[in-house]
């Protein structure tokens, strides 16, 4: 075994003993002094450990979802009829996809805003629409011309009034016009609204009777509606319940369209006229229409990390627009890029306030207003929108973590006239870098390194003073015992 003599041998810290040392005021002052300053430093050292350090960096992006980006709208349009309102995206790439519906969503609204039904489905996404081959000029006149005040008197008279509100100088009208007056007149021919009276066939000349149209938010060139007798609403500008016709528009889809309309609705006064029997289906193809002009479209859409547009637009593929009569102001409730950032998470993260959440929602509560007439026609409202990424990575037991990644982004508006159809369109240009702010910790090695520093620095910086401040006094001791021999 080991003597206990050697094993003493080795102490590092060999003690004097206790009678031999000496006690001075300047020591105890010194050590006081000392002792403070132990804690002050220590104090700040914690303080300085328990504190995280920030970093803001530009690198290039490194986006966890690859190179797609989420957009997400909630945009409303008091003058756009969710009938048309089409949400397209195209890029640079020569991506076009035109109206996405599978993560859209279109709600009717008002003028104020306030909604006024349930969801609006547009159905699938239209075919092209059939029409006559041949374009027969000689044919008569099959349907009755309709002013505003015998379409209030007939929409009351007839259980089903069918009316196509065109516009002379459209192209689709006047592709539906040799059919409409064939099927109107053989129509007329076995229903007459004389002695049969169930259904009625119009038009009304949306050039001619612009108050009728606007009234019942006719947007798009040739519009085909079905009013029913009895489902009047007539509370705003004297606007009726109905539904529209989606379907061919050659004269055998129309005229049975209206046999299935007819089908199920009682004869009152006589028998049927000679001809062909009403079929027993009552399938059409029509939908209801919104009872307002107006639509708030909400959704998500996905694109790639590219510069592209986010274009809503009346859209359709057998109805002609009236530019001069588009009106594309919009209100809007947020746009933003990426994933959505919880408020919970915001609010845990309060620290990251003057990095984050200051322009992620530029356009949140923006509103953009044109009014229809000569001066304000044909004007396309465009957003030119930079997007940048911005991430917060903190480090974890020595492991990196991601704590927040969002897109934020700048935007300047500005109105543009144009001879095309007016539309509202998103410019959105990702920046292929990003802003990455990192959090660091001091680890607990560093502190405890710190603090052994710092106590045998005070107490070595002490010692020295003491012993210079001793051997001082002890010096000029000497002199004055000299000067007094």
């Amino acid at each position: 075994m080991v003597s206990t003599h050697r094993l003493k041998s080795v102490d590092f810290y060999r003690k004097i003993p206790r009678d031999l040392t000496e006690a001075s005021l300047s020591g105890a002052g010194l050590s006081i002094i000392a002792a403070i300053s132990m804690m002050l430093l220590f104090g700040m050292e914690l303080n300085d450990y328990l504190t995280s350090s920030t970093s803001t960096s530009v690198v290039v992006d490194r986006s966890a979802d690859g190179e797609f980006l989420r957009i997400d709208f909630n945009i409303s349009f008091p003058a756009l009829s969710c009938e048309f309102a089409s949400i397209d995206v195209s890029d640079v790439l020569g991506t076009n996809r035109l109206n996405i519906t599978k993560t859209v969503r279109k709600y009717p609204i008002d003028k104020n805003l306030k909604p006024t039904g349930s969801e609006f489905h547009s159905g699938p996404v239209s075919r092209d629409v059939k029409h006559d081959d041949d374009d027969d000029e000689e044919y008569a006149e099959g349907s009755v011309t309709l002013n505003a005040h015998q379409f209030d008197i007939m929409s009351h008279r007839h259980p089903i009034l069918v009316v196509n509100f065109f516009a002379p100088w459209c192209y689709w009208s006047n592709r539906l016009k040799p059919s409409w007056e064939k099927a109107a007149k053989i129509m007329r021919e076995r229903y007459d609204p004389e002695t049969d009276g169930r259904i009625l066939i119009g038009k009304v000349d949306c050039t001619e009777e612009s108050a009728l149209c606007k009234g019942h938010h006719i947007q798009g060139y040739p519009s085909i509606r079905i009013f029913r007798k009895g489902s009047d609403l007539r509370e705003d500008n004297s606007h009726h319940e109905h539904e529209s016709y989606y379907g061919d528009r050659d004269t055998e889809s129309l005229v049975k369209a209206m046999e299935n309309l007819i089908a199920t609705i009682p004869l009152e006064s006589k028998k049927l006229a000679l001809g062909e029997k009403p079929s027993n289906s009552t399938d059409v193809v029509k939908r209801p229409v919104p009872p307002v002009g107006g639509c708030r479209i909400e959704g998500f859409v996905r694109v790639k990390k590219v510069p592209g547009n986010l274009v809503v637009a009346a859209r359709s593929g057998a109805h002609s627009f009236d530019a001069s009569q588009m009106n594309m102001s919009h209100i809007i409730t947020h746009l933003m890029f990426g994933k959505t950032v919880s408020s919970e998470v915001l609010s845990n993260i309060k620290k990251w306030s003057p990095y984050l959440g200051v322009s992620r929602d530029r356009l949140s509560g923006k509103m953009y207003m044109t009014h229809t007439g000569d001066s304000n026609a044909n004007v396309t409202i465009e957003h030119y929108i930079q997007v940048v990424k911005t991430e917060v990575v903190t480090f974890r037991y020595s492991r990196e973590h991601t704590l927040v990644e969002e897109y934020e982004y700048t935007a300047h508006s500005s109105l543009v006239h144009s001879l095309d159809i007016p539309v509202a369109k998103f410019h959105f240009e990702p920046s292929p870098m990003q802003v990455l702010i990192t959090e660091t910790r001091k680890s607990f090695s560093h502190f405890i390194t710190n603090v052994c520093a710092i106590i045998g620095g005070v107490f070595t910086v002490a010692g020295i003073l003491d012993a210079i401040l001793h051997n001082t006094v002890r010096l000029v001791k000497k002199v004055e015992l000299g000067k007094n021999f």
